[in-house]
């Protein structure tokens, strides 16, 4: 995978993947940007969390399973001194539809440990929990 990522002015930068799909991102406007884009920081989260769902929708379908309806809440903790790195990323995927809870949680667990390459490339500890029809789930996923 290789791809340019340029400085278009101040903060601002744009990166063409190698899919084809430009991405923005600026910094702040405390910091110089002009809050022209996401952060790079906000684009890792999302990245993990688009990883991890887009393992958890195949492996489900897989098993001929088909949420309704799947959003994922992302939290980032980062340490206070640089490079402020994400130390924690919790997780919560929130599922509908008609879903036996121990396969959605193979699903998460499969996703978790063996599949999501971007999670898989940082140092966070990596915490998830879940909900199937708005009831939150009681079983540990470690």
């Amino acid at each position: 995978m290789e791809f340019t990522v340029k400085w278009n002015d101040k903060m601002s930068f744009s990166g063409q993947t190698t899919s084809g799909h430009e991405v923005k991102m600026d910094a702040a406007e405390e910091v110089g940007g002009e809050n022209a884009g996401p952060r790079p920081t906000e684009l890792l989260l999302n990245a993990v969390a688009g990883c991890t769902g887009i393992d958890i929708i195949s492996i489900l379908t897989k098993m001929r399973l088909r949420p309704t309806a799947f959003q994922m809440d992302v939290k980032g903790e980062r340490a206070d001194d640089h490079p402020k790195r994400f130390t924690a990323i919790h997780i919560h995927y929130a599922l509908d539809g008609d879903l036996p809870e121990d396969k959605v949680i193979r699903a998460i667990q499969l996703s978790k440990d063996k599949y999501c390459s971007v999670s898989h490339s940082l140092s966070a500890e990596i915490s998830v929990s879940y909900s199937i029809n708005g009831t939150k789930g009681d079983k540990t996923i470690e």
